[in-house]
């Protein structure tokens, strides 16, 4: 068997180990990277945690140029979803020693859908897909005026509060984190306006925010139940069709 077989088919159990030892390897590397954060470790422990790192790097690495180099249409792959992935969870360890994205290969897990065979959940997924192809415009309009609205927001509460709290509302960029938590209905307290003024257009916003929550979620649901209804009239139609 060749090594392309082994790396791009899982129908073996060749293939469908190499699998397996890479998504367990995601994993492994998800959980070490969430132990160096711990406070409290020794120096042994992080010495032994950062030669872990570079030999589950170096790892990574041959995994991604080796699929590059199987891989029939090597462009396709490296613009890829999973190829970008791998990409980016494995350059900042060599460019940028500061940043660490190894838990963006958590992602790659999604392929365990299609490594076991779970039918019912490949369909779903399928479903979701083709309801955000459906519901794609409406959202990417919507998004736009979301952005919109943060902006605005974050000028309103700013000319509202900026005078009465100074050191709270310093500026517009200070204004924005103000109006991410409020447009989101999260509201941590942590910026909150005085004025009269600012009351009234905190609750403006906080209902528009309760809007920009619900909207989305319609457009989804709406999108999720056309694709599901035609989905029962193919499989209606076929049954009818059969002898």
């Amino acid at each position: 068997m060749d090594i392309k077989a082994i790396v791009e088919s899982n129908d073996t159990l060749p293939g469908r180990t190499f699998d397996l030892i890479v998504q367990a390897l995601i994993l492994f590397s998800v959980i070490t990277f969430s132990i160096e954060t711990l406070p409290d470790l020794d120096a042994g422990t992080r010495k032994l945690l950062e030669v872990t790192e570079v030999i589950i790097a170096i790892i990574f690495t041959c995994e991604y140029f080796l699929r590059l180099y199987v891989a029939e249409r090597k462009m396709s792959y490296a613009l890829s979803f999973y190829g970008l992935i791998d990409l980016i969870a494995i350059v900042p360890f060599y460019l940028l020693p500061g940043v660490d994205l190894r838990s963006l290969r958590l992602f790659r897990l999604l392929s365990l859908f299609r490594l076991m065979k779970l039918l019912r959940y490949n369909k779903a997924i399928h479903q979701l897909s083709r309801a955000l192809t459906i519901a794609r415009e409406e959202i990417i309009l919507f998004s736009l005026i979301t952005l919109m609205l943060l902006y605005l927001s974050a000028v309103g509460i700013y000319y509202f509060e900026n005078e009465a709290q100074p050191e709270t509302f310093k500026s517009i960029f200070h204004s924005l984190w103000w109006a991410v938590a409020t447009l989101s209905t999260v509201g941590y307290g942590d910026m909150y306006p005085i004025t009269i003024g600012g009351k009234l257009f905190t609750f403006i916003i906080l209902m528009l925010g309760l809007c920009i929550v619900a909207i989305p979620t319609g457009l989804l649901a709406s999108a999720l139940s056309r694709v599901k209804l035609e989905d029962h009239e193919k499989e209606s139609t076929a049954l009818d069709d059969k002898p």
